[in-house]
């Protein structure tokens, strides 16, 4: 079993000395480039009497300072690679220390109307999502937070083995992380798609012949008029007709070059990154799917990315004094430009979503990956798709984010359509049993490997009633908050099956009437045939075990040991007799 920390240490070392070398070569390259023009301005006013010596000194000088330049751009693009890289290991490492502070919290994505993801801390601070989340691209991050609150129960087997195929590519997986984080996107790609959907031509095609032809005339003018056979008059007229009918499209083109040149580093980014998806053979069918849609037109989505990057690149050139004076008003260079860009946008207005996809496909699988690398003793769960199976029976269950160290795990058997009451004293670990279990499902159906030594799982959806809160803005009570929360449940379970997870309801309500409802509900939810956990304080819950087999009762446990209260966090069949309210009220004198 391999290492992490030893892996990224080994990474972490590696790329701060070659960061190192690569600062030295540009501080020389510098040093040099700054010689050779200073060499070559002596050498100007030593000797500069004949245009022999001028270009003698010039053309050596200007390309030995070119290639300089190059070399630079060259080691720069490098060292800043290298400092991603950098980063990216020094991230694992605070993080398999228990230091994920600094990343990504999700709080744009908290939805507290959600099925679960309010209830289990999917995001925000000290979420999952927080400590898992390594996407670079913004849609891979949107990608990734809707596989984990999507409910998806369809090709888990699927996503397990694209998951364990990119774990074993940490290489492969750093290099894309590193190249994405490189450029800065200024127009977020949700925006670019839908310019790009709603995209209708605005220049005329039918004349897309114009610019070649008005290009050769062009030169034939201007030859003609510099060999004296016409006169100047005759190119000025041209020339002005030239401007003329260049400012005939000139709002057109300009409105499509403001997009589309704030659109460029996102088309590049993404060039490059499905660029480096094309170059690598994937094994399994799902990432091989995946890259298909990169490959499903004539050219393969990075050459025509490419492309585009060049047409945009020619189109910016009309901000050049040259171009807009000269080369446009003779050659009609923004209407041949602009003709091009369109045209690439009306060929290639299906592909791209799928292309942008694409990238954020591999950008969220690649944060799975690395999960699944940074916890090696993880296991994926065998997948029990049997209707009589039981949804979850695993082995050393534990929760992901607690630390090793203090993580107590515990060996959880829910039968076929089983509804379990869990009873214990506060602080004993019922909430966060739910909480394992709950995120045991969402891991499982997104294809992470889960927190357990050995488990089998038959998928359902989730969700659940944890955090109810009331709403001053709605005016309405905390428990008629509750209760609507519950009949959002009841409605969904009339279309699908749903894992139910439940702690402590109708607890807006007095004891007996609590008691009374609890039951009742618990009662509709296992004759619905349900499979779900309700965590309680009321042990006439209890009861209902009695009355209904599919109903099991557990507990967590606490005890008083020299003066002191202790839990050991185990979970046993059974009704727990042991509550702590009074000696915790009595240790802290507050009776």
């Amino acid at each position: 079993m391999h290492q992490p920390e030893t892996y990224y240490r080994k990474r972490l070392t590696n790329f701060r000395e070659k960061h190192k070398a690569v600062r030295g070569k540009l501080a020389w390259v510098s040093v040099l480039r700054l010689l050779v023009f200073l060499t070559a301005c002596i050498l100007l006013y030593i000797y500069h009497d004949t245009s022999r010596q001028i270009t003698l000194i010039c053309i050596p000088g200007l390309l030995l300072f070119l290639i300089l330049v190059n070399y630079s751009v060259r080691m720069k693009y490098l060292r800043n690679t290298f400092r991603e890289l950098i980063r990216i290991n020094q991230t694992e490492i605070d993080v398999l220390k228990g230091s994920p502070k600094d990343l990504d919290k999700g709080e744009d994505l908290k939805d507290r109307t959600h099925a679960f993801s309010h209830d289990i801390d999917l995001f925000g601070e000290g979420s999952f999502f927080q400590y898992c989340n390594r996407t670079v691209t913004s849609m891979g991050r949107r990608y990734f937070a809707a596989e984990l609150s999507g409910n998806d129960i369809e090709r888990i087997g699927e996503k397990q083995e694209a998951t364990a195929e990119l774990s074993a590519l940490p290489d492969w997986r750093q290099e894309f992380m590193a190249n994405a984080a490189l450029i800065a996107t200024e127009t977020p790609e949700e925006e670019i798609l839908k310019w790009i959907r709603n995209f209708q031509p605005t220049l005329p095609h039918r004349l897309k012949w114009l610019p070649l032809a008005w290009t050769l005339c062009s030169l034939a003018i201007t030859t003609l008029a510099v060999a004296g056979v016409i006169s100047t008059g005759i190119f000025i007229y041209w020339f002005v007709s030239g401007l003329i009918l260049s400012g005939i499209f000139l709002s057109r083109i300009s409105r499509l070059s403001i997009f589309i040149s704030k659109s460029q580093d996102t088309f590049k980014q993404y060039q490059k990154l499905i660029a480096f998806i094309e170059s690598r053979d994937f094994k399994s069918n799902y990432l091989r799917e995946q890259k298909q849609k990169g490959a499903e037109g004539e050219v393969t989505a990075s050459v025509s990315l490419k492309k585009l990057a060049r047409m945009i690149d020619a189109l910016d050139q009309r901000n050049n004094l040259l171009v807009a004076v000269l080369i446009n008003p003779l050659g009609l260079a923004d209407l041949y430009n602009g003709l091009r860009i369109e045209k690439w946008v009306m060929e290639h207005r299906e592909e791209v979503p799928k292309w942008f996809e694409m990238i954020a496909f591999f950008d969220a699988a690649i944060t799975k990956a690395n999960f699944h690398f940074n916890h090696p003793a993880y296991c994926f769960p065998e997948i029990n798709s049997g209707s009589d199976s039981g949804v979850i029976q695993a082995e050393d269950l534990g929760h992901p984010l607690i630390p090793e160290e203090k993580l107590v795990r515990n060996t959880v058997h829910m039968g076929p359509h089983e509804f379990m009451v869990v009873t214990g004293a506060n602080m004993a670990g019922k909430s966060t049993f739910l909480r394992t279990a709950a995120l045991f499902i969402v891991m499982s159906n997104s294809g992470f490997p889960v927190c357990a030594g050995k488990a089998i799982y038959r998928p359902i959806r989730l969700i659940t009633s944890m955090r109810t809160a009331d709403s001053l803005n709605e005016e309405s009570s905390y428990f008629y908050a509750e209760l609507k929360r519950l009949r959002f449940i009841v409605d969904a379970l009339k279309e699908r099956e749903y894992f139910i997870i439940l702690d402590e309801i109708l607890k807006g309500t007095n004891s007996k009437d609590k008691a009374m409802g609890s039951r009742k509900f618990v009662e509709r939810l296992a004759g619905s045939g349900s499979t779900g956990i309700i965590a309680t304080h009321d042990l006439s819950l209890c009861e209902v075990a009695k009355e209904i087999k599919s109903v099991k009762n557990y507990f967590f446990d606490a005890y008083i040991e020299n003066s002191a209260l202790r839990f050991d966090y185990r979970l046993r069949p059974g009704i727990c007799t042991n509550m702590n309210a009074s000696f915790l009220l009595d240790q802290m004198g507050i009776v």
